[in-house]
């Protein structure tokens, strides 16, 4: 039976009757030591019955980190996609028996290799790496993929009556920002729309005030606002408050890549959903090699609340 607590190699030496290291040799399949199949049986047959589960990043690294996954997140990409597709390379990983180790925010390149040469992982992934670097999207990407959920936002604002629609960006250097606003621009095109005016919403509140009530007076025929995360949203949300414009009578608002603080606001913010997990699991495989068949990535959907 069981063990309550994590069973240590200890352990399983203890019940078996061997040493630690015997223990050591017999789990780890050391082709190097000589152990007798009665004693290879024995200590198996305890490390099931008590529910021994090998320490993973103790055992990638004592293997040269062969087993080792590192994914970096970039700053500006803590939503429900990063947090998704983190849980789903994780699961997958976990399953061929690797290990995730997850770095985020910005980090100094020789700081970066410090990591990777400590560990020397079997392969470093960097989340939307392929957007950032200027992706050209595809009739897969229009029709599940990251364009298609862009156009999912401003969609959705035409379908609502707006024609003049703007994109709320960040201040802030994020290569990321340049292809969701190239995609939804791409979308307002294809559905007959003048083109997208491009708002920044900088912080603090004081400065996204100033900046909205500057864009909407040189702008003054737009009705809605397609913001580039559920983040810049509620700073424009905020703003449009503060300069007593009506959400959404005024003008709307509709968020991307929802986050729970959106369901808290008023009004409460109609986003995009983006379920990554499947993205994760396809990113796992193709990192060691194995067939992807069978996965497909799940097309967002809107999250309809009150703000548009």
């Amino acid at each position: 039976m069981a063990r309550s607590g994590r069973v240590t190699l200890t352990d399983v030496a203890e019940a078996s009757g061997v040493s630690r290291a015997t223990v050591s040799f017999v789990l780890n399949d050391d082709p190097r030591q000589t152990i007798s199949n009665a004693t290879r049986e024995r200590v198996m047959a305890a490390a099931h019955e008590l529910g021994y589960v090998p320490h993973g990043i103790a055992r990638a690294l004592r293997e040269g980190a062969s087993r080792i996954v590192v994914l970096s997140v970039d700053h500006g990409l803590e939503g429900n996609f990063s947090r998704s597709y983190i849980l789903g390379l994780d699961e997958e990983l976990a399953e061929h028996d690797h290990v995730l180790l997850v770095r985020h925010g910005r980090a100094a390149p020789e700081n970066l290799q410090k990591v990777l040469d400590a560990i020397a992982p079997r392969a470093v992934l960097r989340l939307g790496e392929a957007y950032m670097q200027g992706h050209e999207p595809d009739d897969s990407d229009w029709e599940h993929g990251f364009a298609f959920n862009a156009g999912l936002q401003i969609g959705y604002l035409a379908d609502h009556g707006h024609s003049h629609i703007a994109m709320a960006v960040p201040d802030y250097d994020f290569p990321l920002t340049e292809a969701r606003l190239g995609y939804a621009r791409e979308a307002a095109r294809r559905l007959g729309l003048p083109p997208l005016e491009r708002f920044v919403v900088p912080r603090p509140r004081e400065a996204g005030r100033s900046a909205v009530a500057e864009a909407l007076a040189a702008h003054p025929d737009v009705t809605a606002l397609a913001a580039f995360d559920d983040d810049i949203a509620l700073r424009s949300l905020t703003a449009l408050r503060d300069l007593g414009r009506r959400v959404p009578d005024d003008v709307a608002v509709i968020g991307f890549d929802e986050t729970e603080y959106g369901s808290l606001s008023t009004p409460a913010l109609t986003t995009v959903h983006v379920d990554a997990k499947v993205l994760g699991r396809i990113a796992a495989r193709e990192a060691l090699g194995l067939d992807t068949a069978g996965l497909a990535p799940v097309p967002g959907r809107i999250v309809v609340r009150e703000s548009a």
